[in-house]
This record gives structure tokens, C-alpha cells and sequence, in this order.
């Protein structure tokens, strides 16, 4: 048995008419997560699963080894989210408010290599959608790659200023992070 998700780039639906149609049938024969029309209308991408630690990364690829290191240290994802390289505060939010929404959850796992996107840029989001979401759950942060000192050094502050209110715990890379958020989530 195989199971996929095919996502079809609309600016190229002129040439993929016979694909469109195809989604139309599997829409209205199935119901969607509706954590994935959440994600899509923002422009993340979102595919649940049944574990219990919640992942926010950019880019697929490191979305992909986050949830191996996961499983390779006895824990189970929650999710692939991917915020993209571009994740502006909003996309960000969406993502927080996901990942909180999950029955499963019991600690996130914030994974960054800031690269197009800046850490310090990421570090604003996450503390601003924690907030707005009233996050609960203990959220590991690992940020690498552009401006990360600053983005460590904003997370860092924000957690002095709210003990007790939230619980940010900060990784030196993923080995420590994954250590973490298996470690929090049980």
C-alpha cells in the first residue's frame, strides 16, 4: 500500500487543468485536516501525524532530519511543518497556533537555520505567536545561521522576563534539541 500528497503549483494551473480537476474529486470526497487548509492559507506547509512533539522548521529537507533525530532518540513528531525561508510574523503565528491546536502535543521544537531568513527575525515571531497563542507547552529552540546571537540573545531576554509564563528552553544545535524535546515531551 502507498499513500501521497501531491500539491500542485497554482501559477502553473493553465497546463494542469486535468490535475485541478482530479483535486476537485479528491476534495469533495474526502475531508481535509483542517490544520492543512490552516497552513495552506498562509502558505506553510502542514502534514499531521500522531506523535506528541510538535516541529517548526524552514525548509523540507531540514524538516525531514529534524523528525529522523526525533525518532532516533525515542521520540515521535507530531507534524512536518515547513514556515519556508521567507516566514514572515504572521506565517509564524499560524504555525504556533497549529502546533498548540494539536491534541498530541507536549513540547515544540523551534529548529532554524537562518540562512534567507534571519534569526533574530525568528526570534521575534516565535515570542510574539507564543504569546498570542498562550502557549502551554515547553517549546525548544534551536537557532542557527544568520544573525543567531541575536536571535538566541532576544529568546534568552524574553525568558528571563517571563519565568513561570513560558517554557523556552534553548539548544546548542539538533542533537541537543532533539535530547531536549524528547526529554520535556514525556
Amino acid at each position: 500500500m502507498l499513500d501521497a500528497k501531491v500539491k500542485i503549483d497554482e501559477s502553473a494551473s493553465f497546463r494542469q487543468k486535468e490535475l485541478l480537476e482530479l483535486k476537485k474529486l479528491s476534495e469533495s470526497s474526502e475531508v481535509l485536516d483542517i490544520n492543512e487548509e490552516k497552513a495552506n492559507e498562509v502558505g506553510i506547509n502542514y502534514v499531521g501525524l500522531q506523535g506528541n512533539i510538535g516541529c517548526m522548521v524552514n525548509g523540507a529537507g531540514l524538516a525531514m532530519a529534524t523528525m529522523d533525530i526525533i525518532k532516533l532518540k525515542g521520540g515521535d513528531p507530531a507534524n512536518f511543518l515547513d514556515v519556508g525561508g521567507g516566514a514572515d510574523e504572521s506565517q509564524v503565528t499560524k504555525a504556533f497556533e497549529i502546533l498548540n491546536n494539536h491534541p498530541n502535543v507536549k513540547a515544540i521544537l523551534v529548529n532554524i537555520f537562518g540562512g534567507i531568513m534571519k534569526c533574530d527575525i525568528i526570534a521575534k515571531g516565535v515570542i510574539n505567536a507564543a504569546t498570542a497563542t498562550g502557549i502551554k507547552v515547553p517549546v525548544v529552540i534551536r537557532l542557527t545561521g544568520t544573525n543567531s546571537g541575536e536571535g538566541k540573545k532576544i529568546i534568552q531576554d524574553f525568558a528571563n522576563q517571563n519565568i513561570g509564563k513560558f517554557n523556552f528552553l534553548a539548544a546548542e544545535d539538533l542533537d541537543d534539541a532533539a535530547n531536549l524535546a524528547v526529554s520535556v515531551a514525556k
